[in-house]
């Protein structure tokens, strides 16, 4: 199926990432700047934090990975549009992955500003857990899958990457959908549209025509939709519906977390849509022809974009917990698969002095 292009507006953005270099700081208009934030050993390579003046008040959105080379970007990048890092009133995150919420901690202690996520958000791990207990669900999760026991080691998580989660910022505000992020000055409306995280968020400025979109929508790969422990009982489907959501008008300017900029919100919704739902017609397709016992051999008869034996560690398990995503999503719509999977239950922990800030009518 050919769906029209979208409109590349962030040409620098572009260029960078074509020369695998960083892209410059750059004012997009109004009270916004785009400040690239190293993402070190990672494909992607930096997080697009965007700065949002208002009257007095200075939010920033997805801080980045936490690392001092970070830290002197954002730094450097503050001062192009005039403030120091005391200047910030409000920090936000997306979602809660490491290179959005990363910085956001130790933001926090030299500005003093609030920290916010939205009110669905599910942290991957909370203060005082087992971390021996969380890997060996985790490990059993993986068996379960069909992970072979020689892989185990090499796609399970680590204690290493536990402790570094436990070490993300908690926040002080959550934000519902419809709420206005708070900011004299600033116009930023929520929408909830869980599917890459359970309660991730984009963020629309009306006024001055932008959304931003996290890891939502990108404009060139397709997010990683997983099922994990604990998250959305059917993340796919509700992928599905949050993009049905964000795409309800096709000419503000998109503001992206990786990659660049680009206008056609409602192409790139429309492009995802059918690039998942391929995908899951060949999952079908490998049921059919290979009859896979597990999810493992699911996803090792799939199609990947360096080929199945490239996968290693971090990577592979991506694919792996995507696979199952897409196994259960294919059951809610009816498909009989004898494949076992995990039903995740969502575990919401509780933040008793957090204020959750409500719709504003």
């Amino acid at each position: 199926m050919s769906l029209p292009p979208i409109t590349l507006t962030g040409h620098a953005q572009k260029e960078a990432w074509q020369n695998k270099v960083l892209p410059p700081v750059e004012h997009i208009g109004g009270g916004v700047w785009s400040i690239p934030v190293p993402f070190p050993g990672n494909p992607m390579r930096y997080t697009l934090s965007y700065l949002l003046l208002g009257d007095g008040d200075a939010v920033l959105v997805d801080p980045g990975w936490d690392s001092d080379a970070g830290m002197d970007h954002l730094t450097a990048g503050l001062r192009q549009a005039g403030l120091g890092l005391t200047d910030l009133t409000g920090i936000l995150a997306t979602h809660f992955h490491p290179d959005h919420l990363g910085m956001a901690a130790r933001l926090r202690t030299v500005s003093g500003a609030w920290v916010a996520l939205g009110d669905k958000e599910v942290p991957r791990l909370s203060a005082g857990e087992d971390l021996d207990l969380v890997l060996h669900m985790h490990r059993e999760e993986l068996t379960l899958w069909g992970v072979p026991a020689d892989r185990l080691a090499e796609v399970a998580m680590s204690q290493s990457s536990l402790t570094h989660l436990l070490n993300l910022a908690d926040p002080d505000l959550r934000l519902t959908d419809g709420s206005l992020v708070p900011g004299k000055g600033l116009n930023l409306q929520v929408v909830t549209t869980p599917g890459h995280s359970p309660g991730h968020i984009c963020l629309v400025d009306e006024p001055h025509g932008l959304i931003f979109s996290g890891d939502h929508v990108l404009p060139r790969i397709s997010p990683h939709i997983a099922l994990e422990l604990p998250g959305l009982a059917n993340p796919l489907a509700d992928y599905y519906q949050s993009l049905d959501l964000i795409a309800f008008e096709d000419q503000m300017e998109v503001c992206p977390a990786h990659e660049y900029r680009f206008r056609g919100m409602q192409r790139r919704a429309a492009q995802l849509t059918v690039h998942n739902r391929d995908r899951s017609a060949e999952v079908l397709r490998v049921l059919d022809s290979h009859r896979p016992g597990t999810v493992w051999d699911i996803a090792r008869h799939l199609t990947w974009s360096r080929g199945w034996a490239s996968l290693q560690a971090f990577s592979l398990r991506l694919a792996v917990s995507e696979t199952a995503s897409h196994v259960v999503y294919l059951r809610s719509q009816g498909h009989d698969i004898d494949v076992p999977v995990t039903e995740p239950c969502l575990w919401v922990p509780g933040y008793p002095s957090i204020p959750i800030l409500g719709t504003l009518r």
